[in-house]
């Protein structure tokens, strides 16, 4: 029921993700009346991969967090992360409120051991097609000290290696220059107990502008700076496809360019559309969550349960928990 349109967003996306996966199962929760008039319109009421679980109440955008933590306990927000606590469900996607469904989340599934706070991760592409970038925090935590930020650099080097293969995952923190001496005192901290954490491949301090360039296969950063970060460059993204789009669309001529090279600019754009990088991973929880953004269509809704399946299918909880168990997160606390 989250995200600016609700179903008329999430039910054909949930329809396009059943049609390319057909082992996939999906648990609806919300409103009953609304999810069955969309899903009789898409044709799609009495298809076996899906069911409804009817919920009383809905989280609004602007709730705050404490309020539909409190009071909004048949909201569809609360019931899919209760289904995914039960056991009946292994993934929660939800495209509403970030910050109601990080307290929720938080509240319902807890932490995994040795985890204060969980964060928002998502993969970005780089200057290499085949390549991408993990960013955390991308907003569940405005501020975060030395403590929460080393725990954030070991569970994104995990999640690098662990979804990607990566060896020995290359971590940097984003900063507002490479030298030692610049930034904050806590991201300072932060990069001393990772120089001295043999098990992390550290590479130091990252500026904004080689977030894209591979110097890094993890970036960390508090949730003020990775949002920010992430709405930029997405801005951007649109602006210069957009700008693009006006310009070879002015006279004949350029409509003309722009016909023969349609297939070439949509190959180079199709790695920079942010609707297929949709779906931020709630880490750190004792379950899976992915975040899509409040205003994503149904193409970029749908990647995001595509990306809750790969994390299912990756146990990608399980596997932080095994790393943690060894001993290789240590906080100072």
């Amino acid at each position: 029921m989250g995200g600016d349109k609700g179903p008329h967003i999430t039910i054909p996306a949930a329809i396009s993700a059943i049609n390319q996966l057909p082992l996939l199962h999906l648990i609806l929760c919300g409103d009953e009346n609304i999810i069955t008039e969309e899903l009789s319109k898409q044709q799609a009421y009495k298809d076996s991969q899906i069911t409804i679980y009817p919920t009383s109440q809905v989280v609004e955008m602007d709730d705050k967090p404490a309020f539909a933590l409190r009071s909004k306990k048949d909201s569809s927000m609360r019931k899919s992360l209760d289904l995914v606590k039960s056991g009946q469900a292994q993934a929660c996607v939800s495209a509403g409120n970030t910050g109601a469904l990080f307290a929720t989340a938080h509240y319902v599934l807890k932490t995994l051991p040795g985890v204060e706070r969980p964060a928002l991760i998502s993969s970005l592409p780089t200057h290499d097609e085949e390549q991408h970038v993990f960013m955390l925090d991308l907003g569940a935590n405005v501020f975060c000290d030395s403590d929460v930020l080393y725990q954030f650099a070991i569970m994104g080097s995990v999640m690098a290696e662990e979804t990607e293969g990566i060896d020995k995952p290359k971590v940097a923190l984003l900063n507002m220059g490479e030298e030692e001496i610049k930034g904050s005192d806590h991201i300072k901290q932060t990069a001393t107990r990772l120089i001295n954490n043999k098990e992390i491949n550290y590479i130091g301090f990252i500026e904004g502008n080689d977030i894209f360039n591979n110097k890094a296969d993890v970036i960390v950063c508090d949730g003020f700076v990775g949002n920010v970060a992430l709405k930029t460059c997405e801005g951007v993204a649109r602006m210069v496809y957009n700008k693009l789009q006006l310009t070879l669309s002015r006279n004949l001529m350029t409509k003309i360019m722009g016909k023969l090279l349609t297939s070439t600019l949509k190959k180079l754009f199709k790695p920079l559309n942010p609707d297929q990088y949709n779906g931020a991973s709630l880490i750190g929880l004792r379950g899976i969550v992915v975040k899509s953004h409040g205003n994503a269509n149904s193409t970029a809704f749908c990647s995001a349960i595509l990306e809750a399946v790969k994390e299912v299918e990756r146990q990608v909880p399980e596997k932080i928990i095994t790393k943690l168990g060894s001993g290789l997160l240590v906080c100072s606390k």
